[in-house]
């Protein structure tokens, strides 16, 4: 009987273990930041950035088991971080399932290693195997992150929190905001109706497809890489009645083609590179770039070496400066991808490193209070519902 009851002990204390452990070391792992702060700028860039609005199109911070709300010694943005770069808003993208073997190039839908996180990081049992629980479950952590913050976080459904929240950010710059995201609509489970439950939640950006292709369309690094399906297209048409707006990160050319004819309203790419200063399959061809610019969309640009074949903000701005001169000054803006496990150059607290490295790319202050922020807040402003 003792013998028994040393087993049961030692199970569950490498259970403990597990549990406690594995999640930031799995964190530690994916998300690494190269350059540790505190970040130092020259005096000119100190200058222009405390007076830059920065908004950033892409993070993936909601599915590490972190506090937002405390300054972390890992991962890449949290609230204080976001603060002390001065970013106004971020967009938190939830991530609900990842194939193992994960690349660029060719994945299936057969396996999934968000389980294996969710378990470990003690997510509610009924997100273990629901993708649409796991969608859900993420958007309640940010909304309870914004109740518990004092008001230095701010959640944005609409464009009169986002008109109401930039008012008084004038008065208290000391605060920062967020909206919600989806990285891949496969959490639909293949029912349009569950569209509404998204949006009732607080999604207002959801992308067709992420690593594979699913019930919506082809993903860029999927098996058949192919154009919408008739549900992927009665989703951007619902879609588009609710006022979301439709991310292409990670379609395939043809999904991107086929959104583009149908849609009405601007679309959006939230992180990308762009082929001409980094060709791989993840990237955006040039004529691509052009026809979301043509309709009025943005494009969002990484910070991590698929998307600008470099891990330094050089190779950011080197990228940001080919994307403006293929779409127009007014269609670019910043997608980082943080925490998306992803090694990126800095964290979000050291923002004032790109607003440098565009300054020494002979951007002017304007374009780059365009690039930092101003592109991805008035396009938030007309197309929120």
């Amino acid at each position: 009987m003792r013998r028994f009851v040393r087993i049961l002990l030692i199970i569950a204390i490498a259970l403990l273990g597990v549990f406690i452990f594995a999640p930031p070391l799995v964190e530690n792992k994916e998300n690494v930041v190269l350059l540790k702060p505190p970040y130092h700028a020259s005096q000119a860039a100190r200058d222009l950035h405390k007076t830059l609005l920065i908004a950033d199109l892409h993070a993936d911070s909601l599915l590490w088991k972190r506090d937002l709300l405390q300054h972390g010694n890992r991962g890449e943005v949290d609230v204080p971080r976001l603060i002390e770069g001065n970013v106004a808003l971020q967009a938190f993208t939830v991530v609900t399932k990842t194939p193992f073997g994960l690349n660029i190039e060719r994945n299936d839908d057969k396996s999934d290693m968000i389980t294996l996180l969710a378990i470990v990081s003690l997510w509610p049992p009924k997100t273990w195997f629901s993708l649409k629980e796991r969608a859900l479950y993420e958007a309640e952590k940010l909304q309870a992150f914004s109740e518990k913050s004092n008001s230095k976080f701010i959640l944005i459904k609409n464009r009169t929190d986002l008109t109401e929240y930039l008012e008084r950010r004038k008065h208290d710059p000391a605060i920062t905001a967020g909206f919600l995201g989806m990285e891949g609509a496969h959490p639909l489970d293949g029912n349009i109706e569950n569209l509404n439950d998204f949006y009732d939640a607080g999604f207002r950006m959801i992308a067709p497809v992420h690593f594979f292709d699913n019930e919506i369309g082809g993903s860029a690094h999927g098996i058949r890489k192919g154009g919408l399906t008739s549900l992927g297209r009665e989703m951007i048409q619902m879609m588009e009645k609710k006022k979301m707006i439709v991310d292409l990160a990670h379609a395939s050319p043809r999904l991107i083609d086929d959104a583009i004819a149908i849609a009405h309203r601007p679309l959006l790419v939230s992180h990308t590179g762009i082929k001409g200063t980094c060709n791989n399959q993840r990237n955006l061809s040039d004529s691509e770039v052009k026809a979301i610019a043509a309709g009025g969309g943005i494009i969002g640009i990484g910070y991590w070496d698929t998307a600008v074949c470099g891990d330094n903000p050089q190779s950011i701005a080197r990228a940001i400066r080919y994307s403006v001169q293929i779409a127009g000054i007014e269609h670019v803006a910043l997608g980082s991808d943080f925490d998306g496990a992803v090694t990126v150059p800095f964290d979000s607290s050291g923002m004032i490193l790109l607003t440098e490295a565009l300054m020494k790319d002979g951007f002017t202050a304007e374009e780059i209070r365009k690039i930092m922020g101003e592109n991805a807040i008035n396009f938030l402003l007309r197309n929120l519902p």
